[in-house]
Formats: C-alpha cells, structure tokens, sequence
C-alpha cells in the first residue's frame, strides 16, 4: 500500500541527516538564512543550489513556511482545514466520500494541503472544496467536455486529473457521475 504524505514527511523528519547530510533543524535555519520568503522560491532553491530532490526540497520548504511545523503528519488538520472558509459544505463532503469510499476496494482518502485525493494505485478522484459546491476532479484522458463534464480547475492535483464536475447537493451524485468516476478509477488501473 502506497504511504500517505504524512508518512512520507514523517520518515524525512526522522532520516534527514542520513538522506541530505543535515538535519531538518539545519536545513531550516539556512533557509532563514538565505532570505527567500516565498515557498515555490526556496523549493527552487533548495534543488538548485542546496541539491535536495524534489520531494526533500517541498518537505523542507513546506515546514520551514508552516513556522517550523510538520505540514502532513496530522491529516485530520489537513482534512479540517479545508472547510475553514465553508463549514457548510462539510456534509455534502461527508456525503460524496462516504459514497466513493463504499464503491471500490482497496481505497484511501488523503488529505492534502490544497484538496483531497481518493487513491487506488493512483489518484482517481480528487475533490476542491469551495464556498457552496464540491469541485470533484476525474482522470477521464480525451472525454470531450460538455457543460457538466468540464475541463479541470481543481487546485493541487497533478494534470492526469483532466475533468471536473461540480456538485451543490448530492442529488447530482447521479448515476452518470458514478459512472464517471467508475472510468476515472479503472483508468488509474490500467498498466
């Protein structure tokens, strides 16, 4: 089973020194030190000039922009914080994921800094919450868009999460979106 961000953030936390030569405490301060203030910045810089991956550059630059706090360990802050501008739309939320959640195996929610993603293999469902509707995303490939069935604008999933539809109450959890997201998800599965 894949491990979720909190996990991941948790091993580089804990295995820093041995992953980049200095530990997270030190990465921290040089970042201090080098003035950026903006995140995609210091990840730049991190892989640039400090030589960090990809994925250590983002842990370092999201703790040191989160006051020096772990940004994915506890995902139920993740989760929480996502309806802090629409508590309103928390149980359409409940709603949506209960529904996904009971229709496949083997799936995880996963909270994320900007959205949630529903994860088999791969992200096949990923949702944006917004003051009154539910944007949820689909890997759907050359689907033509229609007015329902539209061109993503989630923010934060990766661009395989080409469609979206949105959602104001559950009465569009239709028998067309659940089909939808039956091809998102086996799409995902495909080798």
């Amino acid at each position: 089973m894949a491990k979720t961000s909190g996990e991941l953030e948790q091993e580089f936390i804990t295995n820093a020194r041995e992953l980049t030569g200095k530990s997270l405490e030190e990465w921290l301060k040089i970042v201090g030190a080098s003035g950026i203030d903006k995140r995609n910045d210091i990840l730049e810089w991190l892989k640039k000039e400090q030589g960090l991956n990809h994925m250590q550059a983002q842990f370092v630059a999201g703790i040191f922009m989160n006051n020096g706090q772990p940004v994915y360990i506890n995902e139920n802050a993740l989760l929480d914080q996502q309806f802090v501008k629409c508590k309103e739309i928390r149980p359409l939320f409940e709603s949506i994921s209960a529904r996904i959640m009971s229709s496949f195996e083997g799936i995880q929610l996963i909270p994320k800094k900007t959205y949630v993603s529903f994860t088999a293999k791969r992200e096949f469902v990923a949702i944006n919450v917004k003051p009154g509707e539910i944007r949820l995303g689909l890997d759907l490939g050359e689907e033509p868009y229609t007015d329902r069935l539209q061109k993503s604008r989630l923010t934060g999933p990766m661009p395989r999460i080409s469609h979206m539809v949105v959602l104001k109450d559950m009465e569009a959890f239709d028998a067309q979106l659940t089909q939808w997201i039956t091809d998102s998800y086996h799409r995902t599965h495909k080798k």
